[in-house]
């Protein structure tokens, strides 16, 4: 393996320049890690393709640079473990640019896209990994669930909860419906009102369309009273009614 002491001057000028040239516009889906003290070893995190069964994984992989870079093509590894047919089993990569194919004029960013798009599409007939090639061949979607199973073992990409996120997991952990619908999207949202029972003692949260709904029963409760009340009150006016008759009959007779 080579180092910056030990490879051609011409060497580390041209290989500086396309470190360089990598950072600042990295190929898609790749991100390179550079060692300013150190050439001969480059380390890429490649994001799996969408689409394929490496999709949502990130693959970190290396390439060493022999001491007569670039006469000699560079080594490549996964070093995160990944089911594919031209990638053995303890990483190697398995390519024609990096053998037979090679060409002192290729660059870096030429290996590591080629490297990418041989998670699009494999090569079994020049499987590393035999059992992926032969399983490629005779039944994809059985591939294809292998190659998802070690993507999400090894490469899966961590997510970040976000803060609503675990306000409504908290929510939900209380059994309150926290589910509304927004412009015709159905969205989960946090919608705390504090509320003290009758009879509990404790307090507890509701939100709106309970509180919502609670009044609407108070509401709907009282007026039925107002209207169960209508024909009591009726009948009292009309025994008045009568009373004030039979009186007035009273005093008529009274006269006469």
């Amino acid at each position: 393996m080579a180092t910056n002491e030990n490879l051609p001057p011409n060497v580390i000028k041209q290989l500086a320049k396309e470190l360089k040239n990598l950072d600042e516009t990295p190929p898609e889906g790749i991100k390179v890690t550079i060692n300013d003290d150190d050439f001969s070893t480059i380390f890429a995190d490649i994001e799996g393709p969408a689409g394929t069964p490496y999709e949502n994984g990130i693959f970190r992989m290396k390439l060493l640079l022999s001491h007569d870079f670039p006469r000699s093509p560079p080594r490549g590894y996964f070093l995160t473990k990944i089911f594919h047919p031209n990638i053995a089993t303890n990483g190697e990569i398995c390519v024609n640019t990096l053998k037979k194919d090679w060409n002192p004029n290729l660059g870096l960013r030429h290996v590591l896209l080629v490297v990418r798009c041989l998670l699009i599409e494999p090569f079994p007939e020049s499987a590393l990994n035999e059992q992926a090639g032969k399983m490629l061949l005779e039944d994809y979607e059985e591939y294809a669930r292998h190659a998802r199973l070690y993507t999400g073992i090894h490469a899966l990409k961590p997510k970040l909860k976000s803060k609503t996120g675990a306000i409504c997991e908290s929510i939900t952990a209380l059994n309150v419906d926290q589910t509304n619908t927004i412009s015709g999207n159905t969205t989960t949202m946090p919608l705390p009102v504090p509320f003290s029972g009758k009879g509990g003692g404790g307090g507890g949260i509701i939100n709106q369309d309970q509180l919502m709904s609670t009044e609407i029963a108070a509401v709907g409760a009282s007026t039925v009273q107002r209207k169960e009340g209508l024909p009591a009150l009726a009948g009292k006016a009309v025994q008045v009614v009568d009373k004030k008759k039979m009186d007035a009959r009273k005093k008529s007779l009274k006269r006469l």
